[in-house]
C-alpha cells in the first residue's frame, strides 16, 4: 500500500508497480459457467483501452456525470476505473433516474429501457462470456465490445485528475477520489486485508459496501477479489470447492 495515492487511479499504478502480474479481478458468472482472471496489467489495460474511449470517441469531460447500469461484473469494475483515470463521475445509482440527469450512460442488456431516459452518449454492454458482441446492437446504443478493441493502450488525461475532485456517486453522496481512497484504505483494515489475501464477494456494484468489497478495499491492500454474479445457484459444496480452489481468505455477501 503506497501511503501518497490520492487517487484511485494512483491505486492502480501502485499495484502496476509493486507486481503487474499478480491476479486482481478473478470474475465467475454462475448462471453462464463464465471465469474470467484478470491480471493487474490486463485489467489496467482494459482501463486505459476504455478511458480512450470516453475522452476521445465519446467526448467526456472531466465532470460529466456518467451513469453506470450494470451489475457487479470485471467490464463494470473496468468502466468504473475508466471514469476515475478520465475525472468523470461515475453514478452507481442505478434506474431510470440516474440515466435522465447523466451526460452519458453505459447499461447492460436489461438496463436498456432505463438507460435510454439519458439524453447523451449510450454505451451497451452484452455481458455475454468473453466479452462478446451484441448479435445486433441496440438501438441507439454504441457496442462496448464492437467500440474498445481498437483503443490506445496507453491513456493521457487531457487535464490532470486531483484527488479533490468529485469521483463517485453512491448512497446518495458524492465522494472525491481523495475520499474514494480513503474509505477503500479503511474498509481495508476493518476486513483485515493485506498482500495476498483473496475476498470472495457476492455483493451488488450499487452500493459502497459492494463497489468497496467487490474491488476497491482489496485494491487498496494489494489483495485481490473474486468476484462472483450469481452465486445463489451454487449449493454449499460448490461454494466450499470455490472457496477452496480459488485460496479465499475472507468473504463479504
Amino acid at each position: 500500500m503506497n501511503t501518497s495515492d490520492q487517487t484511485p487511479s494512483d491505486l492502480l499504478r501502485s499495484a502496476l508497480a509493486a507486481d503487474s502480474a499478480r491476479p486482481l479481478v478473478t470474475y465467475y458468472d454462475d448462471a453462464t459457467g463464465e471465469r474470467v482472471e484478470l491480471s493487474v496489467a490486463t485489467f489496467a489495460n482494459w482501463v486505459a483501452k476504455t478511458a480512450n474511449l470516453v475522452q476521445d470517441d465519446l467526448a467526456a469531460q472531466p465532470g460529466d456525470r456518467l451513469a453506470l447500469l450494470l451489475p457487479a461484473h470485471w467490464q463494470t469494475a473496468v468502466w468504473l476505473f475508466a471514469c476515475f483515470a478520465t475525472g468523470v463521475v461515475a453514478d452507481c445509482t442505478g434506474g431510470r433516474d440516474a440515466a435522465a440527469g447523466a451526460d452519458l450512460v453505459v447499461s447492460g442488456p436489461d438496463e436498456l429501457a432505463a438507460a435510454r431516459a439519458c439524453p447523451g452518449e449510450r454505451v451497451a454492454l452484452s455481458l455475454r462470456p468473453l466479452g462478446a458482441r451484441f448479435p445486433e446492437p441496440p438501438e441507439g446504443f454504441l457496442d462496448y465490445a464492437a467500440e474498445v478493441p481498437g483503443q490506445g493502450d496507453h491513456f493521457t488525461p487531457y487535464a490532470p485528475v486531483t484527488g479533490d475532485a468529485p469521483a463517485l456517486r453512491v448512497d446518495g453522496e458524492e465522494l472525491t477520489g481523495r475520499e474514494v481512497v480513503a474509505r477503500a484504505r479503511a474498509d481495508a483494515e476493518r476486513r483485515g486485508l493485506d498482500a495476498g489475501s483473496r475476498l470472495l464477494s457476492t455483493l451488488p456494484y450499487d452500493t459502497w459496501e459492494g463497489l468497496s468489497a467487490g474491488l476497491l478495499a482489496p485494491l487498496a491492500a494489494g489483495a485481490s477479489v473474486v468476484l462472483c454474479r450469481h452465486a445463489e445457484r451454487l449449493d454449499q459444496a460448490a461454494a466450499a470447492r470455490r472457496r477452496e480452489s480459488e485460496h479465499v481468505t475472507h468473504t463479504a455477501g
